[in-house]
C-alpha cells in the first residue's frame, strides 16, 4: 500500500470523507498496473497522494453540484477519476484517444464500481456534439491557447473549463487571451485551490463561457 504522511491522510479525509477507501485502492492501481502499463512514471509513487492524487481531488470544491463533467486526455483518471471518488453527485466522462489508457481506465472504473463514470475513446475535437458538459477539466494536455480550442466547445455554449495548470499560468492567459475570447470565453482567472489542505496548493485557470455558474 502507498503510505501517506499525516498530512496527506488529513487532506484525503477532508477532500473523500467516507470514499477515502476508494481512493486508496485507486492510488494502489495507479503503483500497480499503471506504473506496469506506463500511465505512471515508477518514480512518481512515492509522491502519488500529494503530487497527483490530492492535487488533482481539491478542485472538486471548483464544481458546482450535480455537474457534467468532461476530462480532456483523462489518461491515468487525473483528474477525472479523482472527481468521480470525490463527489459521487458528478457525473464524469472521460475523454481519452489512447486505447490502452482507455481499457485501463475501465478497469479501475469497473473495479471500484464508480457509476457516475462513462470512459470514451476519441479525441477532445471529436466528442464536440457527443458531449454536453457543465464543466470541462484539464491537466498536463497542452498550452492553454491550444486548450481551450479542445475543451470550451464541450460546453455546447455555456459552462466553465477548470484547467489544472502550474506557476505560469498567468502568463498562459495572457499568450491565449484572444484564443479564449473568440471561443466565446468572459472571464479568465487564475485561482489557488487547497491552501488550507495541501503544502503546495493547486492552480487552476478557470475560463467562464457566456453565462457564470454559480458554486452552491
Amino acid at each position: 500500500m502507498v503510505e501517506m504522511s499525516a498530512a496527506e491522510r488529513r487532506a484525503a479525509e477532508s477532500i473523500f470523507g467516507d470514499r477515502l477507501d476508494l481512493a486508496q485502492r485507486y492510488v494502489e492501481h495507479l503503483a500497480t498496473s499503471g506504473t506496469e502499463r506506463g500511465l505512471i512514471g515508477p518514480r512518481e509513487v512515492p509522491r502519488l497522494w500529494s503530487r497527483h492524487v490530492l492535487n488533482c481531488a481539491v478542485i472538486e470544491r471548483e464544481i458546482a453540484p450535480g455537474s457534467h463533467v468532461a476530462d480532456v486526455g483523462s489518461g491515468a483518471g487525473l483528474p477525472g477519476l479523482c472527481l468521480a471518488i470525490a463527489r459521487p453527485d458528478l457525473e464524469l466522462t472521460l475523454i481519452e484517444p489512447l486505447e490502452r489508457r482507455v481499457i485501463w481506465l475501465q478497469e479501475v472504473v469497473d473495479d471500484l464500481g464508480l457509476e457516475n463514470v462513462t470512459v470514451m475513446r476519441t479525441r477532445a475535437e471529436l466528442a464536440v456534439g457527443q458531449v454536453d458538459a457543465d464543466v470541462v477539466t484539464a491537466r498536463a494536455v497542452s498550452a492553454l491557447s491550444n486548450l481551450a480550442g479542445l475543451t470550451i466547445p464541450l460546453l455546447g455554449g455555456s459552462g466553465e473549463v477548470v484547467a489544472i495548470k502550474g506557476r505560469s499560468a498567468g502568463e498562459e492567459i495572457e499568450k491565449a487571451a484572444k484564443v479564449i475570447r473568440k471561443l466565446g470565453g468572459v472571464e479568465t482567472s487564475v485561482v489557488v485551490v487547497g491552501e488550507d489542505l495541501l503544502e503546495e496548493p493547486t492552480t487552476v485557470v478557470r475560463i467562464v463561457v457566456n453565462k457564470p455558474r454559480k458554486i452552491a
